[in-house]
């Protein structure tokens, strides 16, 4: 058996792993460091499966998961992604992803939070609890929260239920820890950590042409110009949310253009007018009224 040969290329693409990869890399822009990790936790796993098939397991590797980073980063998808890749490992019963914050779990008053916690924990048994902004579940400043009592209830199903539920906790990065830190039972039971990086400028205006190309629409070569010069302001601003932020923004123009069109003198308009976001339809922003007007001129010079 020692000198039995396997194929472990093989055995990746027979799993079905590598395509759920390939649409990952499709569905998000950047990210190359989180993509590198999955890819790892997934040969990780797909080693362990052949070990345990060759009678060489030990014990099933532990599996719950904790993503950080600012919101639009990508965590829901990469959760989604990682939910298939379980799945087709056989590490999971079924695929889905059950995503869930405190208000799911946590209930108002005494004894309304363990039937809360337990019914989510079993809709999600057999595939991927994911509690966004977790660290909500720990409020040390009020005494009477029944948080605490949805910790306990996750940890010890965490550990006893743990080859037939993963858990992936997410959130900023600063309040993960800080949650960890008070909470230890989760930082133990809690195998692989995730940063998930802040997309660039040029990520951003990527991830917004992708979106525009979903929906059959377009930016024209001054509205492209102008939507970048968006991306530099709007981040400095507050709540920014990567991805979210520039979706929210796509959903405004995307409005504008609409009015723009039905309000126009000629009222006949062709169907490429229909795709095309305009300079105009971007310009229009409060985003670009907050910009400092120095700061506008200096771009301008630049350029």
């Amino acid at each position: 058996m020692a000198t039995e040969r396997i194929d472990l290329q093989a055995a990746f693409a027979n799993s079905g792993v590598s395509e759920v990869i390939t649409t990952l890399d499709r569905e998000l822009v950047g990210l190359k460091p989180v993509k590198r990790r999955i890819r790892e936790i997934a040969a990780l796993l797909l080693v362990e499966k052949l070990r345990r098939e060759h009678g060489l397991g030990s014990e099933p590797p532990t599996l719950h998961m904790s993503f950080t980073g600012n919101p639009g980063t990508g965590k829901t998808t990469v959760a989604l992604r990682m939910a298939e890749i379980l799945h087709r490992l056989g590490y999971i019963r079924t695929g889905q992803l059950i995503s869930v914050t405190r208000d799911d779990l946590v209930g108002q008053y005494i004894g309304h939070t363990a039937p809360k916690t337990k019914e989510v924990l079993k809709k999600a048994m057999g595939g991927v609890l994911f509690i966004d902004e977790a660290y909500y579940l720990y409020r040390p400043e009020n005494e009477r929260d029944y948080g605490q009592e949805a910790i306990e209830i996750l940890l010890q199903v965490m550990e006893t239920k743990r080859d037939d539920l993963v858990v992936i906790l997410a959130g900023y990065a600063d309040r993960m820890e800080r949650f960890f830190t008070a909470n230890p039972g989760f930082r133990s039971r809690v195998a692989h950590h995730i940063d998930f990086p802040d997309y660039t400028d040029e990520e951003l205006f990527q991830i917004a042409e992708k979106m525009l190309e979903k929906q059959h629409y377009r930016f024209d070569k001054p509205a492209a110009a102008a939507f970048l010069e968006y991306i530099q302001a709007r981040r400095r601003q507050p709540h920014f949310a990567n991805a979210r932020s520039i979706r929210n923004a796509l959903d405004r123009a995307r409005l504008r253009q609409a009015v723009r069109l039905l309000e126009a003198h000629d009222g006949t308009k062709t169907v490429q007018d229909l795709l095309i976001i305009t300079e105009e339809d971007i310009r229009q922003s409060r985003v670009f009224a907050q910009v400092p007007t120095a700061t506008r001129a200096e771009r301008v010079e630049a350029e």
